[in-house]
C-alpha cells in the first residue's frame, strides 16, 4: 500500500440538489478515505462542484438569478449535505474560485508549449443537457438517449486537443494496469471505447453561444469548454497553479483513485488520461466506478417524484443508519436497486435488533456482574473468528466492495447473538465471565471496522465500553 492517498468524487454539477445519486458516490468516497486514514495512511479527500457552461446559464435566467449567485446557493447545498451526511473531505473545490480559473489557463499554457493544441472548423451535434457533442450512432430516434432532446447542429470554430497519438499509449496502460479501472465490466468499456476510432478533443465553445465559463487562454472569443474545465478540478484543488510543494505530494508522489459513476466513464477514462499525457503529468492510479441503481425499481426523476434527498432520509434514521443503509443495499460496481420501502425493515433488522440490542445485553451483563472491560481478553477460538472476519473485511474494502465488508461485520454480529443465546452467561455459571469478555472483545473489534461507515455510532460503542451511559444505539422505528 502507498503511503499517500489522493482520493476524489466526481465534481457535482450545479443544475440540481444533492440527491441520492451524488450520496452514494460521496459516501463510499468517505468510507474508503476513513478506511485508509485508519490503517494510518495520509489521505487527501477531495469533492466540490462543477459549475460553468451553457446549461447553468440558462436554468439560473429561468428561475431569474444571477449566474454566480444561483451557483453559490446550489454549491452551499452540496457542503450543507455533506456535512450532514459526516462526509469527512479535506476540500471543497468550486470551478468558479480563482484558484481554478488560474491552473487551467495554466495547463492550457502548458498544452500550447508543448504543440498539442490546434483549431479548426467543426460541425456537429450539440445536447445542451450532456454539454457535449453527439454522434449520429449515439442518438435513439433522433434524440439524445439521456435527455430524450433534439441535439442542436452547430458549426463553429473551436480549440482542440490532439488525443488520437496517445490512445494507443492509454490502451497499454489500461491493459498492463498502470492505469487501473475497477471494476472489469468498466475496463472492458474502456477499452471498447478505445476501438472507436474517436477523435481529438473539443476543447473550446465559441462565446457569442456559450456565455458562462473561464476564457480560452489566449482568444478572447471563447471559453474553455466546461468538460475539460471540470477534469482539472483534480490538480487545481492541490496546488497546481501556486503551490508546487502540495501538487508534489498529493499528485506526483500519491496513489489517486477517482470515484465516480459509469456515465462518466469517457471522460475520465479516454479524454482525462490524454489531457495529462499531452501536458506530461503523471496520469491518476485508479478509477473506482459504480454503476447505475434504480430506487424500489424505478429510475430517480423529477416527474416520477421519486428523488430521495439524503436529508430526508437522515431525519427518519439519523445520519449512521442512512450512511449504513445506503451502502448496504447492493455491491459497488454493479447496477442496483435501493429499497427505500424496505428501510425500516432493514433499520430494525440489523441495527437496532442486530446491533444496537447486541451491545445494550452485553454491555448490561458486563455491568451487572462487575465485569471489567479495561483490557478485554478473548479466547484463542474468538480470537482467530475475529481476526479471520477482519482480514476479510480489509480485503473487501481495499477492492471497493463496501457491501461485502458490510456482511462480513454483520456475519459476526449474527454469531455473537447466537453466541450469547446459546452460552445464556446471564445465569452466572462458571462460564459467564468468559463468555462476556469474549463477545466485549467482538464488539470492540465490530465498533473498529465499523467506524468508517458509522463513525458516530462507532465512537458511541466505544464509549459505552469504557464506562459510559448505556442508551440504545437504534432506536426502534
Amino acid at each position: 500500500m502507498s503511503k499517500n492517498y489522493l482520493i476524489t468524487t466526481p465534481i457535482y454539477y450545479v443544475n440540481d440538489e444533492p440527491h441520492l445519486g451524488h450520496a452514494f458516490t460521496t459516501l463510499c468516497a468517505d468510507v474508503y478515505s476513513r478506511f485508509l486514514k485508519n490503517q494510518k495512511k495520509k489521505v487527501f479527500f477531495l469533492t466540490g462542484t462543477d459549475e460553468h457552461g451553457m446549461k447553468i446559464a440558462e436554468i439560473a435566467k429561468e428561475k431569474g438569478k444571477d449566474i454566480k449567485e444561483f451557483c453559490d446557493e446550489i454549491s452551499e447545498k452540496f457542503k450543507k449535505a455533506w456535512k450532514e451526511l459526516l462526509i469527512e473531505y479535506d476540500f471543497f473545490v468550486r470551478t468558479t474560485d480563482k484558484y481554478h480559473e488560474l491552473a487551467v489557463k495554466k495547463f492550457i499554457e502548458i498544452l500550447k508549449k508543448k504543440n498539442q493544441i490546434y483549431q479548426k472548423e467543426y460541425e456537429g451535434l450539440y445536447c445542451v443537457g450532456c454539454e457535449k457533442f453527439l454522434t449520429e450512432k449515439e442518438l435513439k430516434n433522433g434524440l439524445c438517449p439521456d435527455h430524450k432532446n433534439k441535439p442542436l447542429r452547430l458549426k463553429e470554430k473551436n480549440y482542440f486537443l490532439k488525443i488520437k497519438d496517445k490512445l494507443p499509449k492509454i490502451k497499454s496502460l489500461i491493459e498492463t494496469g498502470k492505469f487501473k479501472i475497477f471494476p472489469e465490466f468498466a475496463k472492458k468499456e474502456a477499452l471498447g471505447l478505445l476501438k472507436q476510432n474517436l477523435e481529438d478533443f473539443s476543447i473550446s465553445r465559441d462565446k457569442e453561444r456559450v456565455k458562462w465559463g473561464i476564457e480560452f487562454q489566449g482568444d478572447k472569443t471563447q471559453l474553455v469548454y466546461v468538460w475539460f474545465d471540470a477534469l482539472i478540478n483534480y490538480l487545481s484543488a492541490i496546488g497546481f497553479a501556486k503551490n508546487k510543494k502540495k501538487f508534489k505530494k498529493w499528485w506526483e508522489k500519491s496513489f489517486v483513485v477517482h470515484f465516480i459513476g459509469k456515465d462518466i466513464l469517457k471522460f475520465h477514462a479516454i479524454f482525462w488520461p490524454a489531457m495529462l499525457l499531452s501536458a506530461k503529468i503523471k496520469i491518476p492510479n485508479q478509477l473506482a466506478v459504480h454503476g447505475f441503481f434504480t430506487v424500489d425499481g424505478q429510475k430517480m426523476s423529477k416527474t416520477l417524484g421519486n428523488v430521495i434527498r439524503p436529508k430526508e432520509l437522515i431525519e427518519k434514521f439519523g445520519v449512521d443508519a442512512t450512511r449504513y443503509l445506503i451502502l448496504s443495499q447492493f455491491p459497488f460496481g454493479e447496477d442496483g436497486d435501493i429499497k427505500i420501502s424496505k428501510f425500516t425493515e432493514k433499520y430494525n433488522a440489523d441495527l437496532a435488533f442486530g446491533l444496537g440490542n447486541l451491545v445494550l445485553r452485553v454491555l448490561n451483563l458486563a455491568k451487572k456482574q462487575n465485569i471489567r472491560l479495561e483490557k478485554i481478553v478473548a479466547q484463542k477460538s474468538i480470537e482467530n473468528k475475529v481476526k479471520k472476519t477482519k482480514n476479510n473485511y480489509q480485503k473487501f474494502l481495499l477492492n471497493f466492495s463496501f457491501f461485502e465488508s458490510l456482511k462480513e461485520i454483520w456475519n459476526l454480529i449474527h454469531f455473537c447473538n447466537q453466541y450469547i443465546d446459546k452460552e445464556k452467561p446471564w445465569e452466572k455459571r462458571e462460564s459467564s465471565k468468559k463468555v462476556i469478555l469474549n463477545l466485549a472483545y467482538c464488539i470492540k473489534e465490530i465498533s473498529e471496522m465499523l467506524s468508517p461507515f458509522c463513525p458516530q455510532k462507532s465512537k458511541e460503542i466505544q464509549g459505552q465500553i469504557q464506562g459510559k451511559k448505556l442508551e440504545p444505539l437504534f432506536k426502534k422505528i
